[in-house]
Formats: C-alpha cells, structure tokens, sequence
C-alpha cells in the first residue's frame, strides 16, 4: 500500500532542494531528485520494492505537475495574442508539458534508485 505521507514529504523535500539548487543548475536538481527519493523510501520503509516505488512517485510527482504549470501557462500567454497566437501557443505547450513529462519520468528513475537505498536503510 502506497504510504503517501512519505511521498508527499519526498516531493516537498525534492522541490524545496530543487529551487535552492537553482544556483547549480543541473546538479542542484539532481542532487534534490536522489535526496527527496531517499526521504521517501525512508520514510516508508518495508522492502527494495517499496523504497522504489515510493522514490519513483515523490520524484515524478513535481515533473508532472511543473509540466502541467509550464503547459497552461504558455497556452494563457498564447491566448493574449489572439486566435492566431493561441493556436500556436497551444501547440507549443503541448509539446513543453509532453517533453517535461518524459524528462520528469526519467529523471523519477533516480529518486527510485534513491527510494531503493533509503528503504534499505531504514530496515
């Protein structure tokens, strides 16, 4: 059964850890994705399988949402251009939100790894 207290402290952890990492981009975010992956696993406890998927829902949950806020927030900026701009606005935050998906997918594959390291731990 999915412990989602863990997951939710794992992604506040990620994202806190992920805006102060800003000043590193890429390892900042990176390092913010194994340590809110870890939290989670921990937190959770139980198994390997358990520490993964945790890990791999605290990671992805942040892509998945920021993805979601980048999308509507181009096809809004696209709709203050007209039908003309709203057209290719849209379009163009389909494929943002598709990309930060696919991005945030992969990169939960880290925090699943760490969610793995941090059930093991706690046992």
């Amino acid at each position: 059964m999915t412990n989602w207290h863990a997951v939710f402290i794992g992604f506040v952890v990620a994202t806190v850890l992920g805006i102060v990492g800003l000043v590193l981009p890429g390892i900042g975010q990176i390092a913010a994705g194994l340590v809110g992956g870890f939290v989670a696993g921990y937190m959770a406890g139980g198994g390997l399988g358990s520490g993964f998927w945790h890990g791999l829902l605290a990671g992805s949950l942040g892509g998945i949402i920021s993805g979601l806020l980048i999308g509507v927030a181009v096809g809004v900026a696209g709709l203050a251009l007209g039908p003309l701009g709203g057209a290719v606005s849209g379009a163009a935050g389909i494929g943002i939100f598709a990309l930060v998906v696919a991005v945030s997918l992969i990169m939960a594959l880290e925090s699943a790894v760490a969610g793995i390291v941090g059930a093991a731990v706690s046992n």
